[in-house]
């Protein structure tokens, strides 16, 4: 009986973090296009830690209520026009941050070992993805109002 208001709130927690997270890396890559900076790379380096955590906070919560039985019935998910653009959009989300993810390990690696940064003349692509990572973020909220109402059942 406590697992499905626990469950629902980490699932909007993680939204918070994940929302502000990205929001916050976007904001310290654009920081960095002086040049690479240790406390800025400290801070972009934390904020996508965070956005890393919000993601598997928001796999395990999600993938629990949808298909653990928690609150409704797979079928519910699995019928809802809404679900699929959800599930959609965050697969959206999880395909851009394939080259961020691998580019931000490439330089947590070349940080730790005193090598320059590589990748780092493509930072305004690593902006541009952000930005769409984080629109989409933005969208998702609304896309899961509709879904949990039930509106494109079928």
């Amino acid at each position: 009986m406590i697992a499905a208001p626990v469950l629902s709130a980490l699932h909007v927690l993680a939204l918070g973090i994940g929302l502000g997270s990205v929001f916050m890396r976007g904001r310290y890559l654009r920081a960095l296009r002086d040049g690479p900076d240790p406390r800025g790379l400290d801070r972009l380096f934390a904020a996508d830690s965070l956005w890393g955590i919000a993601a598997l906070l928001w796999l395990a919560t999600g993938l629990t209520r949808a298909f653990g039985h928690v609150e409704r019935a797979p079928d519910f998910y699995l019928r809802n026009g809404f679900f699929w653009v959800k599930m959609t959009l965050f697969a959206t989300v999880f395909a851009l941050e394939i080259w961020p993810m691998v580019t931000f390990i490439r330089w947590r690696s070349a940080r730790r070992s005193g090598r320059p940064l590589p990748q780092f003349d493509r930072l305004a692509r690593l902006v541009l993805v952000d930005d769409l990572e984080t629109g989409l973020v933005v969208v998702i909220p609304f896309v899961a109002a509709a879904m949990a109402r039930g509106l494109w059942l079928y």
